[in-house]
């Protein structure tokens, strides 16, 4: 008889099968990213809000400025998706915060205020479903019957996903919620929300199939030699009783925004694409103060990016 994997043996077998799904969805191409392959790393600093030490004592938020990261991505796991094209959406962030050498931690979100599986067993149903019910499948494709017995998909799928003028102009969720716990104790649950310093601003259909394939990389490049990008941090903190632990749930906007901190990006990291095969987040923050929900997506992500940053530095050799 088999002996039973343990809850790591499980994680582990659960981030192999994820890559490849991904890799067969988007076919394999080395030195990138299973999904969000297109993207740019960016560098600056952060500055914690006036107010967030009574949402927690984190180390990050302890200092008057910190050393950053931010990656921008489009979504397919395609190097060479145009930035038009449906297949970019969501877009992604992810950010770095360094705290000291070899020690940091990370925010990870993505444009649209949902997701479409509690679990990455059910996620996994998802993506093969898709790669299932390429053009010409007969109906209902495999993708549809799992979409009428999954109505949180069904939403993420229908859900709109407008085309930025900007990266800078686009605004970010994250996908799971973290504990926060300040000084006193004192804990509660909250979602990341990185939004631009003004507002949003995205493009009509007929103008997003104008631009060039990489205008938001174009676009990006431009922006920041003539000033640096700002964007806001907020947390999005739960009400009592709220639903914590399942990605699908979505919070009303009655709840309240916490501001956490301010993002100042004023350069492209030299050697980009050198730098983004050698870099991988982490969507566990491991820093004192900030603690996962007990959302069952967290442990399986942070094993996916972890096989798949291995994988890309191996290519890379």
């Amino acid at each position: 008889m088999a002996k039973p994997q343990t809850k790591m043996e499980q994680v582990d077998t659960l981030s192999r099968d994820a890559l490849q799904a991904f890799d067969d969805l988007f076919g394999l191409h080395p030195g990138f990213r299973p999904v969000h392959a297109k993207g740019i790393l960016l560098s600056g600093v952060f500055a914690p809000s006036s107010t967030v030490q009574a949402l927690t004592d984190a180390p990050h938020v302890s200092r008057p400025s910190i050393r950053v990261a931010v990656r921008f991505s489009d979504f397919a796991g395609v190097p060479s998706v145009p930035d038009y094209d449906e297949n970019a959406s969501p877009r992604g962030i992810a950010v770095r915060f360094y705290l000291a050498e070899h020690e940091h931690t990370d925010i990870i979100a993505h444009s649209v205020n949902a997701f479409p599986t509690r679990t990455v067993e059910e996620f996994l149903e998802f993506l093969r479903a898709i790669h299932a019910s390429g053009p010409g499948t007969p109906k209902p494709t495999r993708l549809d019957s799992f979409l009428s017995s999954h109505p949180a998909a069904l939403a993420f799928v229908q859900a709109p996903k407008p085309i930025p003028t900007s990266f800078a102009k686009e605004s970010f969720y994250s996908v799971s919620a973290y504990k926060f716990t300040n000084g006193e104790g004192v804990s509660n649950f909250g979602r990341y929300r990185i939004v631009p310093e003004e507002r949003s601003e995205h493009l009509e259909p007929a103008d997003a199939a104008k631009q060039s394939p990489n205008f938001l990389f174009d676009e990006i490049k431009d922006r920041i030699v003539r000033g640096p990008v700002k964007m806001r941090i907020r947390v999005q903190e739960a009400s009592r009783g709220e639903v914590v632990d399942d990605s699908t749930v979505l919070w009303d906007d009655q709840h309240p925004l916490v501001e956490f901190g301010t993002l100042e990006l004023n350069a492209v990291v030299p050697e980009g694409d050198a730098a983004q095969r050698q870099i991988f987040f982490d969507p566990i923050p491991r820093v004192h103060g900030i603690e996962p929900s007990g959302d069952p997506l967290l442990d399986p992500r942070a094993s996916v990016y972890l096989a798949s940053g291995r994988r890309r530095r191996a290519a890379a050799v």
